[in-house]
């Protein structure tokens, strides 16, 4: 009975590992972020979108790495959150309105 329990265990986590990888893309995104409290706000605003899987921003080159399922989300909903969280993403330009909420520090090389 163990034996059999754990065959359709083991089978469930390899079937559910495959349809994950079918789904699962990667992009990066150039933001205009400028330091860790940039880097934190865009990552958490990710992390908590439905089908982001993970994100991470990379503030030397101001890319943003993220891991997302494809029937939950799409590239472009994921560029459009980063710009409503007041950043550039690629060419989308940052919302204006949450921008303009941003830390003095955090505004440069967004809208002038």
């Amino acid at each position: 009975m163990i034996n059999r329990l754990t065959l359709y265990i083991l089978s469930f986590l390899l079937f559910s590992m495959f349809l994950y990888a079918e789904t699962s893309q990667e992009v990066k995104i150039k933001t205009s972020a400028q330091c860790e409290q940039c880097k934190d706000r865009i990552e958490k605003a990710l992390n908590k979108a439905t089908g982001v899987i993970s994100s991470e921003l990379d503030l030397e080159t101001k890319e943003v790495k993220v891991v997302f399922d494809s029937e939950q989300t799409d590239i472009e909903k994921i560029k459009e959150l980063i710009s409503k969280t007041g950043y550039n993403a690629d060419d989308v330009p940052a919302n204006k309105k949450a921008y303009k909420k941003l830390p003095k520090c955090c505004q440069k090389g967004g809208h002038d």
